[in-house]
């Protein structure tokens, strides 16, 4: 079992005296006042609940946007600022942007153009030149943050996620020596649907400046070498999934990120989660119903509305449910300044109404809508005192709420419910796999979840989380850094550390 201590040693071994150097949006840490105090929290997020625990293991600096309203207070002149607050293991360097930076590049064409696009939701993406010319602004103000944290040192540098497809032929152009790795979070499209987006050449030649390109899945993967194929002058290798374009070669794999199992398990046994647990059925008047859950962040790819579909056939078909269940949809409301969240946000509420006014009666209500971000210790809470949770992504990179689900249940209990069309769904196949798009069949899941024997719930359960228990985050980060460092021959006698890059390869205008 991978562990932050043997991933600790494994980082000392193949980077030897390299620094390490993770890009992403979001930041691991946020700080915010209110008056004059200063608080710090941590954000909710596939990205930074994944990477935090690799960082703190590893050590290095995490180069981020600084999004709280009291983050400048915090940091020295260098922008910079040791995390964990309470407990310090790394250096979180912040990057400012401006409004209208944060609208384009953010808002415009990573979320309202390469998020639907990637997606497959039927939302059409929307691109504007504007917001393009955004995003090249962005991704060249990190990569001059990211040489000006690296110095002249010999580097390792981690890029996260779709906001920073340019990235790395910018720091190739800048720093030709530099070793770079990117993971995608979310998935990539077949080559057909890649094809409508205008600055396509663009966005893959800047992904193909890495050395290394990670996503969740091998099907995510094929799909962006066809991609590639289809629109690059590249020699591309299907068979050992590689891409050799103007000299350099860039190695294309798949690797499925996790959570970390331990110290979920923990934290699920402490005293002050089974306090909120009594709080929370206390608060929302809770006595022996049964209990489900879903815990998103409100956007049209999590199939919320298919969700409370599906619920709205199981109450109609099981009218001796009524009065007996209570469906907790947990999350966060997210980028409302675009009119496709804005319309989904609508929807949930209008569906959630609809649902309660047809079934509810007296003090019951089959549906408890809380969308406004609730604490870590509540969310642990409510995942153990679930009978089942419901992930129905309509399409997902990986979606690591299941696999949270899952760690935290050291009772061995709960019936995981998870759309056949998220990455973890390769891995968790105990969990009752289903289509979103039919609500008839996640109905019918819903039944089976509530009639299932104990004996069979646990078993399913204990199997899922030896996978998940296996194949945590550190042995994703160990899997990742070991790849790169075998394919960039990254280990020498010496202990330096070295690209592959070709010095010669021509800047990307």
């Amino acid at each position: 079992m991978w562990t932050s201590d043997s991933l600790r040693d494994l980082v000392k071994t193949k980077l030897g005296g390299a620094s390490f150097v993770v890009v992403s949006n979001r930041e691991p840490y946020i700080h915010t006042s209110n008056g004059n105090e200063v608080t710090w929290t941590t954000p909710v997020g596939g990205v930074t609940t994944g990477l935090n625990p690799v960082l703190q293991a590893s050590g290095g600096t995490w180069v981020a946007h600084g999004s709280g309203n009291a983050d400048h207070l915090v940091v020295d002149k260098f922008d910079r600022v040791p995390v964990p607050p309470d407990n310090p293991r790394y250096t979180l360097r912040r990057v400012w942007l401006s409004e209208k930076q944060e609208r384009g590049y953010y808002e415009g064409f990573s979320n309202d153009a390469l998020w639907p696009l990637c997606h497959h939701a039927y939302t059409r993406p929307t691109f504007r030149e504007s917001d393009w010319e955004a995003y090249k602004e962005v991704n060249w103000l990190f990569a001059n943050a990211v040489l000006k944290e690296i110095e002249d040192d010999t580097a390792l540098v981690f890029i996260q996620d779709y906001h920073f497809a340019l990235l790395s032929r910018y720091l190739k152009q800048l720093r030709p020596s530099l070793t770079t790795a990117q993971f995608w979070h979310i998935p990539w499209p077949d080559a057909e649907t890649f094809e409508v987006c205008p600055w396509r050449e663009e966005i893959l030649d800047g992904l193909l400046g890495n050395d290394l390109l990670a996503f969740h899945t091998p099907n995510h993967s094929v799909n962006f070498l066809r991609s590639v194929a289809r629109a690059l002058e590249a020699r591309v290798d299907f068979e050992h999934s590689s891409v050799v374009r103007g000299g350099h070669n860039t190695s294309v794999r798949a690797f499925p990120i996790s959570v970390d199992f331990d110290a979920i398990n923990r934290e699920a046994q402490n005293v002050a989660v089974q306090e909120e647990v009594a709080r929370l059925k206390r608060d929302l008047g809770l006595t022996d119903e049964f209990i489900g859950i879903g815990m998103d962040r409100i956007d049209y790819t999590k199939g919320l509305p298919e969700r409370i579909w599906a619920l709205d056939t199981f109450l109609e078909n099981h009218p001796e449910y009524h009065g007996r269940l209570v469906f907790i949809q947990m999350g966060a409301v997210s980028r409302l300044r675009l009119s496709n969240y804005q319309s989904i946000n609508d929807e949930i509420d209008s569906l959630v109404y609809s649902i309660n006014e047809r079934y509810g009666y007296g003090d019951w209500k089959p549906v408890i809508y809380m969308p406004d971000d609730p604490p870590p210790l509540t969310l642990m809470a409510a995942r153990l005192m679930a009978d089942f949770c419901v992930v129905s992504s309509l399409h997902d990179g990986m979606n690591l709420v299941a696999k949270e689900f899952v760690a935290s249940r050291y009772d061995e209990d709960g019936v995981l419910i998870l759309s056949s069309f998220t990455g973890a769904a390769e891995e968790l196949t105990d969990a009752l796999l289903r289509n979103p798009y039919a609500t008839d069949q996640l109905a019918r899941a819903i039944h089976t979840a509530l009639e299932m024997p104990r004996e069979e719930r646990r078993e399913r359960m204990q199997r899922m989380r030896a996978v998940v228990q296996e194949r945590n985050i550190y042995k994703w980060a160990a899997d990742l850094i070991s790849e790169l460092a075998d394919f960039s021959r990254l280990s020498h006698p010496n202990g330096t550390l070295t690209s592959v890059s070709d010095s010669s390869q021509e800047p990307h205008s």
